[in-house]
């Protein structure tokens, strides 16, 4: 185990991605899926569970990816200590992300970003990732996590981090909600909706609905937030189309309380990055993050 391979097995669990991260980390996919097999046979255990669609953690992979996150960390700062980084960037960093962004994927992104310049504040305030592109043009935040909208503003620039697929929920325990979704042919048109009040989640929720001929959808309520929007389905309000990550990233408590209908046909996934006001990336402390995705 060396500090190339903790690197190459961090970005694969953010990329779930053999393809991307070798890309990404210049090295061929044979290669990267050698390093990781020689990992696995250090640990002793398999990291990854793949197939041809998919890769996901095991709960060994969980483990060493917590420990990685932690190695590298120490060894970016001992590097720093012993003054191979150069001048320490000061300031402060304004961010902004949903509660589930916050859980998902800013971590990995804030844990590089601290090895090399530890001194530096950051200041995480968060909120509807449908709001983060507004907030970063109107300068309440310097950088946000947010869903790619459809029109992007010519000021705004863009970096992708993620893809995120979208489920249908339904209420799990026994409910007049949760007869009329798991039924054999679903009458849509009948069913409550909980719905996202903007964003790129909803536009694709139209388009669902579009591609389902529900021309009068019940809406039981729209709701500022896709973690409020899963509280609302495991109460039985309704249904809901929402991001994968937000049902993966909820508490054990909550998706005890929520089925998925994985047999519903659904909508293209959408991008989720990082915006910025493109005039800004010329800033010391934006430009040393940015780098880093």
């Amino acid at each position: 185990m060396d500090i190339r391979d903790l690197k190459l097995f961090l970005h694969l669990t953010e990329s779930r991605h053999f393809g991307r991260t070798a890309k990404a980390m210049h090295v061929s996919p044979s290669t990267l899926s050698r390093q990781i097999q020689r990992l696995e046979e250090s640990i002793g255990q398999p990291l990854f569970l793949r197939d041809n669609r998919t890769v996901q953690l095991t709960d060994a992979g969980e483990q060493v990816r917590g420990f990685a996150q932690h190695t590298l960390l120490q060894y970016q700062q001992l590097r720093h200590a012993l003054g191979q980084k150069g001048p320490s960037l000061t300031g402060e960093l304004r961010l902004f992300c949903s509660v589930t962004a916050a859980y998902s994927h800013l971590p990995a992104i804030l844990d590089r970003f601290r090895a090399q310049h530890p001194l530096v504040e950051i200041k995480l305030t968060t909120g509807d990732a449908a709001d983060a592109v507004q907030k970063v043009q109107s300068n309440e935040a310097d950088l946000g996590i947010a869903g790619r909208p459809e029109a992007l503003p010519t000021s705004i620039g863009f970096t992708k981090i993620g893809e995120i697929p979208l489920v249908l929920i339904a209420p799990a325990l026994p409910c007049p909600v949760r007869s009329q979704a798991i039924a054999p042919q679903p009458v849509w048109s009948d069913i409550p909706f909980i719905l996202p009040e903007h964003g790129p989640t909803r536009r694709r929720i139209d388009a669902w609905f579009r591609r389902h001929r529900i021309s009068n959808p019940q809406i039981y309520a729209t709701v500022s937030g896709h973690e409020a929007i899963v509280s609302m389905v495991a109460l039985g309000c309704g249904i809901a189309l929402i991001p994968g990550v937000v049902l993966e990233n909820s508490p054990e408590s909550m998706r005890s309380r929520i089925s998925v209908l994985d047999h519903i046909s659904l909508v293209a996934p959408f991008e989720l990055g990082v915006c910025v006001q493109k005039k800004r990336l010329s800033e010391t402390l934006i430009e040393a993050f940015w780098s880093l995705l």
